[in-house]
């Protein structure tokens, strides 16, 4: 975790969103696959492909003891695109998996939002995860720095096998998270990882997009 936050924290911040567009889209797995979305691996290496499920393509990530992760670097105002919306799916939880220890800090979908900060221990990052444990709607700091806030937008595996919808303000979750307003994104990151408790978890992810409303 740490690993990635100082590599996000890096970030060239390259490519700048025009505030004319209605929504900004991260890629189109359907259109153009993984163009634009970068690796990153920290311990093994989730399989992360394009397929087709319900007559659709997406994302689907496959991971066994592994942790890598998917990155697409932008820079936008979250203040003109609040609302990020995205679609997922997973085979099921981790059994092992719990957001209040390092031990457990695996998930089986989670996409993050990332504010990085020049002086790297001022980035900050939303998780969102589909939480093991923690109850949906929760809010609780990573278990490896508190400038990284777990967001529950779904847990268990009462949906298991389903796709779910996902619409987040992420201007009022960055203030339930850290007391203030939030600076410019940076990044969008994708990473389904069980390196941690040595599991195996897979999770489908429509494309993602940032919108006025």
């Amino acid at each position: 975790m740490r690993t990635f936050l100082l590599m996000l924290a890096t970030l060239t911040l390259s490519v700048l969103v025009s505030a004319e567009a209605d929504k900004i889209s991260f890629g189109s797995f359907a259109k153009s696959g993984l163009e634009g979305w970068e690796t990153e691996i920290f311990k093994g290496e989730t399989d992360y492909r394009i397929v087709e499920d319900d007559g659709q393509k997406v994302l689907q990530a496959e991971s066994l003891a592994a942790a890598s992760g998917l990155v697409f670097e932008t820079e936008y105002d979250p203040t003109v695109y609040p609302v990020l919306s995205w679609r997922w799916k997973i085979n099921h939880i981790l059994t092992k998996g719990d957001s209040r220890t390092r031990s457990g800090d695996d998930y089986a979908a989670r996409i993050y939002v990332i504010f990085p900060h020049w002086f790297f221990p001022k980035t900050k990052t939303l998780n969102y995860i589909w939480a093991n444990r923690l109850s949906k709607e929760a809010v609780q700091p990573n278990a490896y720095t508190g400038n990284a806030m777990m967001i529950a937008v779904e847990s268990g595996d009462e949906k298991a096998g389903q796709w779910v919808s996902v619409r987040r303000n992420i201007i009022e979750d960055y203030r339930r998270a850290f007391g203030e307003d939030p600076p410019n994104v940076g990044a969008i990151a994708i990473m389904t990882d069980t390196d941690q408790t040595k599991e195996s978890a897979i999770a489908w992810y429509s494309d993602i997009e940032a919108s006025r409303q």
